[in-house]
């Protein structure tokens, strides 16, 4: 993509309004812009790096064994009355009511709806376990949102949701999906550590809350400093094999949030010298709530003994807007945003000098064409800007890579290329820096 051609509207000023890094680096970086309170449009750079965190997403959750659907942002209010949340909810949700005077809701989460659809759907045991999942905008009227896409009103989220005939399955679903989470957020560079947690309006009593250590956090965490340094599964991981001892490694260490601390067990569990306790972001829950939604919404299976029964299940999910921020917040420096490649928005910025020159020029549309025909997303800052404008400026939006073209070094056949993450620098010939980003 050319600059010149793309809608990239960088800040130079921090905004007033933005308490925490991710925000401002989001604002100035001009991946979003507020539309009104907690709610923010996504501009074409942002855009790119939600596209990229929500395959990695529907990937892992594909790997899994979960299927794919997608359910609506409005929901009858008469679902969630069957459930008895639609009065028991609370201010954040926003109650509808359209022309034919029916009551409507914008959905904060969807447990009443997949169970409306799966009892409509499945009868018997032998139809299960599944687990459905859908990437849907989401809305929470929050009293106080702050901190841009971290603490939003409307919000881009994975909820899945699991079906099993007992406990027994339902248990085995929950494994799948903590596993599948640990390589989410693995695969974004990544450290989150499961921690048990409050079930809050979902419900159950059993849930772990994914967490990344951050002082810009909302969440008190207390840990054993170990668990940093638990190895995360890799693809050959078989979902449908005992889970069981990744499970027992990664929650026999103490980790809680503050919801759910407690205090004299830390001490007992860990070592004075292993005790942490410190702030982090949420970035995914995991929740078993057996048949609290299918008990009151009589959606019963047949089970291997013939008798109906209400399923077990439980609901998962990642914030996947929400991730942005937490990657920033995780990975940054004084110059600018960090993005691990995984989920960049570009893998290279390409930064011509002196535009104009018919040598550079030359360069730049060789290395430029290269790389997009070997199908390497780069970022290819033709503007008239001086060079101190355009270094500033891939700093900020923070691709991995800068390849740097001047007259001076072009003369000698020597081309710089920057890693953004270490600062490494070295220098290539032109056939050199094609090889090594489009060979």
């Amino acid at each position: 993509m050319r600059l010149s051609k793309y809608f990239l509207p960088i800040l130079r000023d921090n905004p007033k309004e933005a308490e925490i890094v991710s925000h401002r680096l989001m604002l100035r970086a001009g991946m979003i812009r507020q539309e009104a309170s907690g709610i923010y449009a996504w501009l074409p750079l942002g855009f790119r790096v939600l596209k990229k965190i929500e395959q990695i997403v529907r990937e892992e959750m594909d790997r899994a064994g979960a299927i794919e659907l997608l359910m609506p942002t409005l929901q009858l209010a008469d679902l969630w009355r069957e459930t008895g949340r639609y009065d028991a909810y609370g201010p954040e949700m926003l109650r509808i009511t359209d022309r034919h005077k029916r009551e409507l809701l914008y959905g904060p989460t969807n447990e009443d709806m997949i169970t409306e659809i799966f009892r409509a759907s499945v009868r018997s045991y032998r139809e299960l376990p599944k687990i459905l999942y859908h990437i849907q905008w989401k809305f929470r009227d929050e009293q106080r949102p702050r901190f841009g896409v971290m603490r939003g009103r409307e919000f881009l989220m994975k909820d899945a949701y699991s079906f099993d005939v007992d406990e027994a399955g339902a248990k085995l679903s929950y494994n799948r999906m903590f596993v599948s989470y640990l390589r989410i957020f693995a695969r974004m560079g990544l450290k989150a550590i499961p921690m048990r947690a409050e079930t809050g309006p979902i419900g159950g009593d059993h849930s772990h809350e994914f967490i990344i250590l951050a002082e810009t956090g909302e969440s008190g965490v207390f840990i054993n400093k170990d668990v940093l340094d638990l190895p995360i599964p890799d693809e050959t991981i078989d979902y449908g094999g005992d889970l069981t001892p990744i499970i027992k490694q990664w929650t026999s260490l103490y980790a809680a949030t503050e919801d759910v601390h407690d205090a004299a067990r830390f001490e007992a569990e860990t070592p004075e010298d292993k005790r942490v306790n410190t702030r982090g972001i949420e970035v995914g829950q995991v929740f078993y709530f057996g048949d609290k939604y299918s008990k009151p919404m009589k959606s019963l299976i047949t089970g291997p003994d013939g008798v109906d029964r209400p399923f077990e299940g439980g609901s998962y999910g990642v914030g996947v807007s929400r991730l942005l921020g937490a990657i920033i917040e995780a990975s940054h420096d004084d110059k600018g945003i960090i993005w691990p490649e995984s989920v960049a928005p570009f893998h290279v910025g390409l930064a011509n000098l002196k535009v104009g020159d018919a040598a550079t020029d030359a360069a730049c549309e060789k290395i430029y064409a290269a790389l997009t025909k070997a199908k390497v997303e780069v970022l290819y800052d033709d503007s008239d800007d001086r060079p101190g404008g355009k270094f500033a400026k891939l700093d900020l939006i923070g691709l991995p890579y800068q390849i740097i073209v001047g007259p001076k070094g072009l003369a000698e056949d020597q081309i710089e290329v920057k890693t953004r993450a270490t600062g490494a620098r070295e220098v290539l010939t032109l056939d050199g820096v094609i090889a090594r980003f489009a060979g």
